[in-house]
């Protein structure tokens, strides 16, 4: 039985005892640095049944507590606070059983429980990946492996858009300036050279407008009228009909594309266990959608098309197939979720990471699921995320001005190239040393700035002010981490004897705050899965290295006057790292044993 178990347990009972009253619950706590106390019962809801002043029944309880309840030492009341002060023993205690799980505040994936289907990345093949990708993929693997440590089997996933205007936009480029040039002979990656295609027909495309809107077009017009939108429209219909050209050119460019994001996925550190195809899922959710229709949750309209009537939900009507046939986005989605379910029955939920500029389309999404009977369509999620901004202001990827994945993730490296060896503390290490740990930093710090960040929220990312070894920044954990491997190395006796630790040792304030911090990590677990949110594990793991570098510079640890002080302060160091390395792992993101 844990404090809180144990303490609620004997509320209960002391104010039966005092005041002959059953409360059903009891509200902690963690007690306000300001005030004295480790733990703090919240005492103005027991008002509810119990007529009296809030300090005066918080002090009858205290005294009660302190009299019954091992563990409570003292206490005080501050207003309607009851704050208890626990013992040192207790402290060590739960600390030796801390020290002993090898992988403390992590649980293995529960037998018979419904797994969860996390999606993240989905990109286009007729761009390489950018800055919002990188928000994107971060999150998304940092949520799955977040909620497979709370104890539930994850699968990771991604819908590849490969079919469209877009992607032809592309092939249609390539087939008229690209000389049969390939990523062998440009000695380019493949992704990037497609993308350059994807630019090159939007700038062609507009000096065509221009053309037309000179010969007396209104701009309208001449967009829907340029030549080179109408022959893209032209080789989509052709893929649709299956044209043998069309498809083995759609074939060759959209692999130079995947072999250029699984380069990128590999150097940005994340994985996936099963990949979807747009060109596959918009035929399944074509046949849903006929169901549907049959049944009568679809309708017809007269040109054709087919839409959803959601207006008795508070949304609109929406189209789930134009009036030639073809799939709209909404069509592909309800196919690929399907065959998801299909492919992995004991999937009970999915996570979708999308931005949120989305949020409409899974609304109509999961309802639409909903209305189509499918039971897992409760607990279907959309983690909505805010876009990234940068200094110099929006990406545009028609334009060519999105920060491209590959090189900021190379920018990175260089800059914690410059800022380590302005700081001079790489001595000792070889060159090939130096560069796997200056990746380390970059990717590190990168990927901490993002994740930090509420998913909700906006982020205007800074490349410099993301590499800084001091504030809430990557960098500065992995240092707290290097420098606690440091301690280690340099303790030359056997650290991981618990038994030499007497149960009455004399804890300072200061380790004991650690100890607190220490102690938190398997709810934080819990609370950052429940809340699809690495931000919670970010700033956990922080305020973790504050309380640590606090002791650190206010106590010795391996220059303590007494080898029992010295042996816990060590042991609580190398806990404190585990839980590090734990932590950053649920982020994806490594730490280096020495900087």
């Amino acid at each position: 039985m844990n404090i809180q178990d144990t303490l609620d347990k004997a509320i209960k009972d002391g104010l039966q005892e005092i005041y002959n009253v059953a409360i059903e619950n009891v509200e902690f706590q963690a007690t306000r640095k300001d005030f004295e106390g480790d733990i703090t019962v919240v005492v103005f809801p027991f008002l509810r049944v119990i007529k009296g002043n809030p300090v005066e029944i918080g002090t009858k309880l205290g005294t009660y507590l302190t009299e019954s309840v091992p563990e409570i030492t003292k206490f005080n009341v501050v207003k309607g606070f009851l704050n208890l002060v626990l013992s040192d023993s207790y402290f060590l205690r739960n600390f030796k059983n801390i020290y002993q799980i090898e992988n403390f505040g992590i649980i293995d994936a529960k037998p018979n429980e419904k797994s969860v289907m996390v999606e993240y990345s989905s990109p286009n093949t007729n761009k390489p990946l950018h800055l919002g990708h990188i928000r994107n993929n971060l999150l998304g693997y940092s949520v799955a492996e977040i909620i497979k440590a709370s104890g539930k089997k994850v699968y990771k996933t991604q819908i590849i858009n490969d079919r469209g205007i877009h992607i032809c936009k592309s092939m249609l480029a390539w087939q008229k300036w690209g000389n049969s040039e390939t990523p062998e002979s440009t000695s380019k990656k493949g992704d990037k050279l497609v993308g350059d295609y994807y630019v090159k027909f939007d700038q062609e495309y507009k000096k065509e407008i221009l053309d037309l809107v000179a010969k007396g077009f209104t701009e309208d017009e001449a967009k829907k009228q340029a030549p080179l939108l109408l022959e893209a429209q032209q080789m989509l219909q052709k893929w649709e009909a299956g044209d043998s050209d069309v498809v083995d050119l759609w074939k060759t460019m959209n692999q130079w594309v995947y072999d250029g994001f699984e380069q990128t996925y590999k150097d940005l550190g994340v994985d996936f266990d099963k990949n979807y195809y747009e060109s596959n899922t918009y035929l399944l959710g074509k046949d849903i959608v006929s169901e549907g229709l049959e049944k009568g949750i679809f309708f017809k309209k007269e040109d054709g098309s087919v839409w959803i009537d959601l207006t008795d939900e508070g949304l609109d009507e929406k189209i789930v197939l134009r009036s030639d046939g073809t799939a709209v986005y909404m069509t592909q989605d309800i196919g690929t979720a399907i065959q998801r379910i299909k492919d992995y029955p004991d999937v009970g939920g999915l996570v979708y990471t999308v931005g949120n500029e989305q949020d409409y389309h899974f609304k109509v999404l999961f309802l639409i699921l909903k209305k189509l009977g499918f039971d897992w369509a409760k607990n279907l999620y959309h983690l909505s995320y805010g876009m990234v901004d940068l200094p110099s202001g929006k990406m545009k990827s028609r334009e060519g001005t999105v920060v491209d994945a590959d090189d900021l993730l190379l920018d990175m490296t260089n800059t914690a190239r410059e800022i380590s060896e302005e700081l001079g503390k790489l001595e000792g290490y070889t060159d090939g040393e130096k560069e796997i740990l200056f990746k380390t930093i970059g990717l590190g710090a990168l990927k901490y700035h993002i994740l930090k960040v509420d998913p909700k929220k906006r982020i205007l990312f800074d490349p410099k002010e993301s590499i800084d070894f001091q504030g809430n920044t990557g960098p500065f954990i992995q240092y707290a981490y290097a420098r606690i491997q440091s301690i280690l190395r340099k303790a030359d006796f056997n650290y991981d004897d618990l038994s030499i630790i007497p149960s009455n040792l004399d804890l300072e304030d200061k380790e004991k705050s650690v100890l607190k911090q220490l102690a938190l990590f398997p709810e934080i677990v819990q609370q950052a899965a429940n809340n699809y949110s690495p931000a919670v594990i970010a700033n956990y793991t922080y305020d973790l290295v504050k309380e640590y570098n606090s002791f650190y510079q206010s106590i010795p640890i391996l220059a303590a006057d007494d080898d029992k002080k010295k042996m816990f302060r060590v042991q609580l160091s190398k806990k404190v790292a585990v839980v590090i390395k734990g932590a950053f792992g649920l982020l994806g993101i490594e730490v280096p044993e020495r900087m």
